[in-house]
C-alpha cells in the first residue's frame, strides 16, 4: 500500500512542511517521535498520512505532547500494516461531535437531487475535533472525509488551505 506523509508544523514564524518517512515504524509512539523530529520547538505539529487514494489519518501534537489521532475510515486498520499501526487502537467511532450528531450530507446546490453525497461505507474513528481550534470543526472534517468522491489529497488540501500552509504541502507533492 502506497502512502504520502506530510508534516506541517507551526512556530512563531508560521507554518512549514516536510515529508516524513514512516518506513520501519513499529508503533504510534515512533510515528509521533518522527513528527516531533520535524521541529522540536513547534507549537502545533500535524501529520497527514494519505494511503492509496482511500484513507487519511491526521496526527496532532501540541508543543510535542498529547498525541491526538483521527482516521477517515476504520477499514484502514484492516487493509495494511501501516493502517493498523496508525488507527488500529482507535476502537471507538468519532469523538468531538455534540451529542449524537451525525455528519450531514454536503450540499450539491441541487436540492432536487435525491442522490446521497455522503459515503455510507466510511467509518471515521478517533478525535474529529483535533483541528477545531485551527478553524476546521469536527463537523467540517467529517463532511470532508465522508463526501463521496473526495480523495485524501483533496481533504488534506482543503484543510491546509484553511490553515494557510497549502502551498508548502503542494510543493512536497511535486518533489
Amino acid at each position: 500500500m502506497s502512502y504520502f506523509a506530510a508534516a506541517v508544523v507551526r512556530d512563531d514564524s508560521g507554518w512549514t512542511a516536510a515529508e516524513v518517512s514512516l518506513r520501519g515504524a513499529t508503533d504510534i509512539d515512533e510515528v509521533a517521535d518522527r513528527l516531533r523530529d520535524v521541529d522540536l520547538e513547534a507549537d502545533v505539529s500535524l501529520l497527514f498520512v494519505e494511503a492509496d487514494d482511500a484513507y487519511l489519518v491526521i496526527l496532532r501534537l501540541d508543543e510535542g505532547e498529547d498525541l491526538r489521532v483521527f482516521g477517515s475510515d476504520s477499514a484502514y486498520a484492516e487493509e495494511s500494516q501501516l493502517g493498523s499501526l496508525l488507527v488500529g487502537d482507535l476502537k471507538t467511532s468519532v469523538t468531538g461531535l455534540d451529542g449524537d450528531e451525525e455528519p450531514r450530507p454536503v450540499s450539491t446546490g441541487d436540492e432536487e437531487s435525491e442522490q446521497p453525497v455522503v459515503d455510507p461505507e466510511a467509518d471515521p474513528v478517533g478525535d474529529a475535533d483535533l483541528l477545531a481550534n485551527l478553524g476546521i470543526s469536527a463537523q467540517k472534517l467529517l463532511t470532508l472525509c465522508t463526501h463521496e468522491g473526495m480523495m485524501p489529497a483533496d481533504v488534506t488540501s482543503e484543510i491546509c488551505q484553511v490553515l494557510g500552509c497549502a502551498d508548502e504541502v503542494e510543493e512536497l507533492r511535486e518533489v
